[in-house]
Parts: C-alpha cells; sequence; structure tokens
C-alpha cells in the first residue's frame, strides 16, 4: 500500500488546527481509501496555543506528527525541512489557512499516479488582498523575466512531491533554500493544476510586506545574475553619458566664456541622479552579500525542540 504525506507548516494557527486534521482525513476517507497516510505538522515556534492543540490531537490519532521547532527559523527553512523529515511515497505540502482548497489533492494524487513525480498548485484566481495580489504578480513576472531558470507563475511551494524529489532534497546542502527555484531547477517534468486562492478563512497572516520582501529578494539573489551585471552595464552607460556632457560643457564654456554659465541647478541634478542609481546597485550588491554570507556559514535549517509520533 503507498503511503502518502502530507506537510502542513504553521505559525499561529490554533484557530485551523483542527478543522485542517478533519477536512484531510474526510477527504482522504472518502476518496484515497487505497492509501495509507500521515499527517506532519512542523510548527515555527508558535506564541498562541497552537502547540498545546497539536500535543492533544497528536495523543489521539498517531497519524497525527508533529515537529516542534526551537524557536523562529523563517518560513522557507521551515518547509524545507519539513520536507525531509517525511516518509510517504510522496508528500503534499498544503497550508493551515484554507486558501488553497484541500480538495485540490485528490488531482494532485490521480497526477501522481500517471506517472508525474512533481504536480504543482497555480493559482488561476486569487481573492486576497488586491494590493498584495498585485505585489506578487509583479513578483512573479520580474523572477520570472530576470532568473537563470524558468520560474513557475503563481506557485508558492502548494502541491505534490515525489519521494525520488525528496531524497534530493535531503542531498542539499542550503541552509537559505528558495523551494520554488529549487523545484523549477531541479525537479522532474511539472505537472500543473489549478485552483482558485481563497480568503483566508480563520486567524490572520503573518506575511507582512517586510517577510516577503525578504523571500522575494532570497529568490532574486539566488537564481538571477543579470541584476549585477545590470549595475555593470549603468555604470559603464552613464559613466559614457557623464563624459560626453561635461565634454561638451567643457568645449562650449571655452568657446563662450563670458556667455555660457554653467548653473549649480543642473550640476546638482546630475549629481543626485547618478548618486541615486550608484545607492541602489550598492544595495543590490549587499542584499548578494548577504545571501553568500548567510550560505557560508553552513548553520542548520532549524533546531528541533520536540517531535512527536516519529516512533516508528
Amino acid at each position: 500500500m503507498k503511503k502518502i504525506s502530507i506537510l502542513v507548516p504553521t505559525y499561529n494557527e490554533e484557530e485551523n488546527i483542527i478543522n485542517v486534521v478533519e477536512r484531510l482525513e474526510q477527504i482522504i476517507k472518502n476518496n484515497l481509501k487505497k492509501y495509507d497516510y500521515e499527517i506532519v505538522f512542523i510548527d515555527n515556534y508558535s506564541t498562541d496555543n497552537t502547540r498545546s492543540i497539536l500535543k492533544d490531537v497528536c495523543s489521539k490519532n498517531n497519524r497525527v506528527k508533529s515537529i516542534f521547532n526551537a524557536k523562529n527559523f523563517g518560513y522557507g527553512r521551515s518547509v524545507f525541512y519539513g520536507l525531509t523529515q517525511t516518509t510517504g511515497d510522496c508528500t503534499i505540502l498544503i497550508y493551515a489557512d484554507f486558501q488553497e482548497p484541500p480538495e485540490t489533492i485528490i488531482d494532485f494524487i490521480r497526477e501522481w499516479e500517471n506517472g508525474y513525480k512533481i504536480v504543482v498548485g497555480k493559482k488561476s484566481k486569487s481573492y486576497e488582498n488586491i494590493f498584495m495580489a498585485s505585489i506578487r504578480k509583479c513578483y512573479y513576472k520580474l523572477i520570472k523575466s530576470i532568473s537563470d531558470v524558468e520560474q513557475i507563475e503563481n506557485f508558492h511551494g502548494f502541491g505534490l512531491y515525489d519521494k525520488d524529489f525528496i531524497n534530493i532534497l535531503k542531498t542539499l546542502d542550503d541552509s537559505e533554500p528558495y523551494l520554488r527555484g529549487i523545484v523549477a531547477e531541479l525537479g522532474y517534468k511539472i505537472k500543473e493544476v489549478y485552483y482558485v486562492h481563497e480568503k483566508r478563512k480563520f486567524g490572520k497572516t503573518h506575511f507582512n510586506f517586510y517577510k516577503l520582501y525578504d523571500y522575494a529578494m532570497l529568490g532574486i539573489t539566488s537564481y538571477s545574475k543579470i541584476v549585477l551585471r545590470l549595475a555593470t552595464m549603468f555604470g559603464f552607460l552613464f559613466s559614457v553619458i557623464t563624459f560626453i556632457i561635461g565634454l561638451i560643457t567643457l568645449i562650449q564654456k571655452i568657446i563662450n566664456w563670458n556667455n555660457y554659465p554653467i548653473g549649480m541647478a543642473s550640476l546638482m541634478v546630475g549629481v543626485f541622479f547618478i548618486g541615486s542609481v550608484q545607492i541602489f546597485f550598492v544595495g543590490l550588491l549587499g542584499e548578494y552579500i548577504l545571501n553568500i554570507n548567510l550560505r557560508v556559514m553552513k548553520r542548520p535549517l532549524v533546531i528541533e525542540e520536540e517531535r512527536i509520533n516519529f516512533d516508528e
């Protein structure tokens, strides 16, 4: 009998835990009876009652397993680590906020049985905040256009991963993994399944703008060299333009020494414009250096505080 692992990352999801377990088990019992299964929660140091609820659920159901991180290690690291701890023939990554319909896992399994080792969920429509949806859409377009690897639009990890791909993840020595990029770069042939991204039913999102920016920059600095090369090209272009303008100004001043004033306004505009461009690219360079620094330190993805129902 094949075994399905369902990974559910959590952070302050006390209102969703019981609903998630009940709905997933209902789907499995009604539609996926021929499979063995496990539901694995990885909690990223919740500060509400999430952990106590998980402990209670695990004590009543040995198919539900939990990993408690010793502190908050960040969304990307926690999810990646959780994927490497599952034991099924395939692992389905789903989130606890019900924005991704759990019934989609039926389609994932069907495509997996058809031979696809990676089945990803892609948003065909989203009911989330218009502002955040617009930012996400722009980011997906940007990362796809500048990345050295063909990225998957409207995909944020929700999907099914065969055990063979999970084994590949286990071999990676990356302390700052970017799952979306890894799936696109190292994954097998990918099957896309479309779904409607709903509004969060309970609780509130913990992904503020800074966290989204941090994760977005991880993707850009991990999978794009073009930004650094743009800095070089822009620097060269502006140096040529500045040299030409300076030479023209000097010649005109020499020819019309008394009648050609060099105003401070034009000089200040030029200085501030070139300075702002330099600061922008220095900031981007700093992001790349930060990414390199985090990776060379070779820190573990997470440190576990406790795990439950992993006796086998």
